[in-house]
């Protein structure tokens, strides 16, 4: 492992542009993967249950659990090989102590990016979304419910481009430790 070899696990709602970050970042790091949660969630092919926009339960909820404790497992691989593993996946309220857990005393660095809901919602009526008003409960979990351990990034209004220059420049700041509270 390098001494810079790092896990970064980067969060928000759905559409907040964590996919677009990931891989930006991991691309501008030394050696680094892009560890997408979706794309773990679609290696289940037979069985696979998708949460409901207004939040997973039952089978749904065991498989977005199983989709981070994966998450977790390949981005520990991946340190363990010299690579920082970027993370991303929606981590909210309980979920952050379940990264914690899954990283079992793995410091990482935690980035939230946040929108202003109401500029996301005119951006999602404008390409026809059907999830419009599906996710004011997930953002209100996001903004109480969540641990503000980490780095937090309020990027409405904000380009691509310097979102990811904010993650790169605040990586110290986003460092996140089991025993920290």
């Amino acid at each position: 492992m390098t001494d810079d070899a790092r896990i970064i696990v980067i969060s928000g709602l759905p559409g907040v542009g964590k996919s677009t970050v990931s891989h930006l970042v991991a691309s501008r790091l030394g050696r680094a993967a892009h560890v997408e949660a979706d794309r773990l969630h679609d290696l289940i092919v037979a069985g696979a249950v998708n949460p409901e926009a207004s939040g997973p339960t039952g089978e749904a909820a065991e498989q977005v659990r199983l989709r981070l404790k994966n998450a977790t497992v390949l981005a520990r691989s991946f340190v363990a090989a010299g690579f920082s593993a970027v993370i991303d996946d929606i981590i909210t309220g309980s979920r952050f102590d379940d990264l914690v857990e899954d990283l079992g005393g793995t410091p990482f660095c935690f980035v939230m990016l946040l929108r202003d809901l109401d500029v996301m919602k005119d951006e999602w009526r404008a390409i026809g979304s059907p999830f419009v008003d599906s996710f004011d409960w997930l953002d209100k979990e996001i903004r109480e419910l969540t641990p503000r351990r980490g780095l937090w990034i309020d990027t409405t209004g904000v380009s691509v481009e310097d979102t990811v220059k904010a993650v790169l420049a605040g990586l110290d700041d986003a460092v996140v430790t089991a025993d920290a509270n």
